[in-house]
């Protein structure tokens, strides 16, 4: 192990000297609008994809189109677990700061790509080129952003808040969903047919790439995380290092992540299939579903800052996941079961009763997978475990669902789910609990960080076990 040799800042270590509230409230701001900007460009290009498919990707028939969109705008739920494995460890080597700043550089970059790419007729084949490397570049940015956000948002809160600021990172995807179906419906509302293909479908896109240069300049004017600095002085290993150090000793801890990012199938079912499982199954008028759907989001976006603050109160392992994971199993085979009965509010019921479960599984889990690992490891080990998981069951759950219904057997879906989430269910019941009663230390390595110090000076040594007290505020 190469030690670093600097001595400690009292701004990174020692608790006795608390955050301003301006600072803190401007490093929780750019975790959040960088998330926020990172999942509403995710989000826009498929609603919005039907519109621009002739444009960009043209060809004999319109359904031959969508699909070209469709499989170009899948390149980013491949490369995502990839640039998880690859970039994460970055993030402990160098810090979240500085791979939060490339992960909404690299979203807002594509996003400006494709709200500024002349249409096939004009560039020709360049179009549709550019339109992959948008999502080529979005997905390395997804795929990096996730975990360092939650990393980033754990480690600058308060010992006791850990759970409400952890949180936010879910509620700022859940309000980005609600921005891009809001842009989306804007733009099909007030353009008409022609102006809206030819250049109304790239205003949303265009907002994305403004406000990620605005989530760029908080993200750059942030505060380092102090957990990460306090991390560096006891080890500065390489990047592949710290990913052979996860695998060694923390396998228990990614097989519990992956077991917490797991029911992601569930939450892609419900946010991009539901509407079009009700409109297949039922014969529901799909614009009402989308509103009905809308209505529910609203209420996830609700329900997750919740459970997130009563996790610091009420303790998190007990509570919210587990109680989430039933509640799925519980809710979504009969759920499912009511949408073959007419009515708007029979859907809104549906759907809002879904996002309330998943919301109080949303609300805590990426805080527990920030305190299951070392500040040393914890972007490698959150990025490793959640991104393969998300690319095996988020991203193919529309795909397995749309196959159940074509295939006349559409309560195979929440059988489906429900056979996941029982699986997750189990691992949860391993897990300790990581709630304010549990304190986090800045680093477990205490010890070691003195004895590093007591090298280089005999004050450094005596006053180091104070310094890394836990961080408290």
């Amino acid at each position: 192990m190469t030690a670093s040799r600097r001595a400690p800042s009292t701004s990174t270590l020692d608790s006795a000297a608390p955050v301003p509230r301006r600072r803190r409230f401007r490093n929780l701001l750019a975790g959040t609008v960088g998330h926020f900007v990172e999942w509403y460009d995710w989000y826009v290009y498929g609603l919005l994809a039907s519109v621009f498919s002739a444009q960009i990707f043209p060809s004999g028939s319109q359904f031959a189109s969508l699909i070209a969109a469709f499989l170009t705008y899948a390149i980013g739920f491949v490369v995502r677990p990839l640039s998880g494995i690859m970039i994460s460890p970055l993030a402990d080597r160098y810090g979240r700061r500085r791979v939060l700043s490339l992960a909404v550089s690299g979203m807002t970059l594509g996003a400006l790509i494709i709200a500024f790419t002349p249409s096939y007729a004009t560039i020709g084949y360049f179009a549709p080129a550019l339109f992959v490397v948008a999502r080529i570049l979005q997905g390395i940015s997804a795929g990096a952003e996730g975990q360092s956000a939650i990393a980033f948002m754990v480690e600058h809160s308060p010992a006791n808040r850990r759970g409400f600021y952890g949180s936010f990172t879910n509620m700022a995807s859940g309000l980005a969903t609600l921005a891009a179906t809001g842009a989306a419906a804007a733009v099909t509302s007030i353009f008409a047919a022609d102006a809206l293909a030819s250049y109304g479908w790239r205003i949303p896109f265009l907002i994305g790439g403004v406000i990620g240069i605005a989530g760029l300049i908080l993200r750059t004017h942030s505060d380092e995380s102090p957990e990460f600095e306090a991390s560096t002085l006891v080890e500065q290993k390489s990047a592949p290092a710290k990913l052979r150090q996860l695998l060694r000793e923390h396998p228990k801890a990614i097989l519990q992540t992956a077991a917490l990012s797991a029911p992601a199938v569930a939450y892609y079912t419900w946010a991009t299939f539901l509407p079009t499982y009700a409109n297949l199954t039922s014969g529901r008028d799909l614009s009402s579903t989308l509103a009905g759907s809308v209505i529910g989001l609203v209420l996830l976006v609700v329900v997750v800052p919740t459970s997130g603050y009563l996790s610091d109160r009420l303790g998190r392992r007990k509570i919210f996941p587990i109680v989430g994971a039933i509640g799925m199993i519980v809710l979504f085979y009969p759920l499912l079961l009511l949408l073959q009965a007419p009515g708007f509010g029979v859907y809104v019921i549906v759907a809002a009763s879904g996002w309330v479960v998943l919301g109080i599984w949303q609300g805590v889990y990426p805080t527990i997978q920030a305190e299951l690992f070392p500040a040393s490891v914890r972007v490698s080990g959150i990025g490793f475990a959640h991104q393969i998981v998300i690319a095996l069951f988020g991203g193919t759950a529309p795909l397995i669902a749309s196959a159940f219904v074509g295939a006349g057997r559409p309560m195979y879906v929440a059988i489906y789910m429900i056979v996941v989430v029982a699986l997750c269910l189990i691992v949860y019941f391993t897990l300790p609990e990581t709630g304010s009663r549990a304190p986090r230390k800045i680093v477990s390595e205490t010890d070691t960080i003195a004895a590093v110090m007591s090298e280089d000076s005999s004050a450094a040594a005596g006053s180091a076990p104070e310094q890394c007290k836990e961080l408290r505020s």
